[in-house]
């Protein structure tokens, strides 16, 4: 009968500590503020603790980096176009007593940095300027939104521009003028390789004028590539017909005819 009581107020007390004491643990990538009876008094890193429950309290803040997307905003450019704009950012808590106990919610401090930074961009530049130098605005909302952040015991490791939108209107005006920049391009290539073959003939016809045979040359090696022709030259003495494949040596005179 005795070892059943005993066991029983085993029982009771175990229940007990249960009640009165707890445990937690904290993973590699977390850190665990630790408050007594409401006051901060150190900064747990990984390990498992036991704690008296009436007493003390852990907030755990996961210190990974973490993604965030700041929806659509309309935002007008310098020059009054309306932009709807998204951003892709990437942060992570370093020092999770200032991001805990300095503001009441850390994440919704990186969306209005954020969001602040974007409108700051975009409203100080022209609407053409940003979709020509898109890759440099990452840069610049890391300039504006991180020493702010990081007053907060945030890092922001990464911002960009996810999407970029133009009303309709000037979608259909934009790529006009992308089209016609192309064109533009395109005729000006033309251009410079119709001036380089116009530069070739001029140089052959200064050799030919130099040097009349040369023109007699080229047209027996021309005539020469090509089937089914006699070649009939002129020379002193007589009418020599050249038939196809024979080999056309240098012959003085004029080019009678062709067939």
């Amino acid at each position: 009968m005795l070892w059943i009581l005993v066991v029983l107020a085993a029982l009771i007390v175990a229940a007990s500590a249960s009640k009165l004491f707890g445990s937690i643990t904290v993973l590699e990538y977390e850190r665990a503020l630790k408050f007594v009876r409401g006051r901060y008094v150190d900064l747990a890193g990984p390990g498992l603790y036991r704690y008296f429950r009436r007493t003390t309290t852990f907030r755990v803040i996961d210190t990974r980096p973490t993604h965030v997307i700041v929806p659509g905003q309309e935002v007008l450019s310098s020059d009054g176009v309306a932009i709807k704009a998204s951003i892709l950012a990437v942060y992570r808590v370093i020092d999770p007593k200032v991001a805990v106990l300095g503001i009441d919610n850390f994440t919704g401090a990186v969306h209005t940095q954020l969001q602040v930074a974007l409108r700051a961009v975009v409203g100080g530049t022209p609407a053409e300027e940003l979709l020509q130098k898109r890759g440099d605005l990452p840069a610049q909302l890391l300039s504006i939104a991180g020493p702010p952040l990081a007053q907060l015991g945030l890092e922001l490791q990464s911002a960009s521009l996810r999407d970029l939108t133009l009303p309709g209107d000037l979608k259909k005006i934009f790529s006009q003028v992308v089209r016609a920049r192309q064109e533009g391009l395109a005729a000006l290539e033309k251009a410079r390789g119709e001036t380089a073959a116009l530069r070739s003939l001029a140089n052959a016809a200064q050799m030919v004028q130099r040097n009349p045979q040369l023109m007699q040359l080229r047209l027996l090696q021309v005539l020469e590539q090509q089937p089914g022709h006699t070649v009939v030259l002129g020379v002193p003495g007589g009418v020599v017909p050249v038939p196809r494949g024979s080999s056309p040596g240098v012959v003085e005179g004029d080019i009678g005819a062709q067939e």
